[in-house]
């Protein structure tokens, strides 16, 4: 029993760290609650910095140059031709 509880703290845990990771990986423009844009000291910005980037289609990991999946640490978008 003492395991499961162990297995499913540590499962509470990481998945905390990883919601608070996602959360601040917006960038340092942020949308308020009335939909205008704002920047790190919360003054306002342009609509445009509020902008998602776009995704990238095909990713690479820096150290060995073969292709990875995007979003992971490590990794960078390759230029498109």
């Amino acid at each position: 029993m003492r395991n499961i509880l162990t297995g499913l703290a540590a499962c509470a845990i990481a998945l905390g760290l990883a919601t608070a990771a996602a959360a601040d990986a917006g960038g340092p423009y942020k949308l308020d609650a009335k939909g205008k844009c704002h920047d790190v000291k919360g003054a306002f910005a342009k609509a445009e910095m509020c902008k998602a980037p776009a995704a990238a289609k095909h990713c690479r990991d820096m150290k060995t140059k073969k292709f990875a999946k995007c979003g992971m640490p490590g990794t960078e978008p390759v230029p498109s031709k």
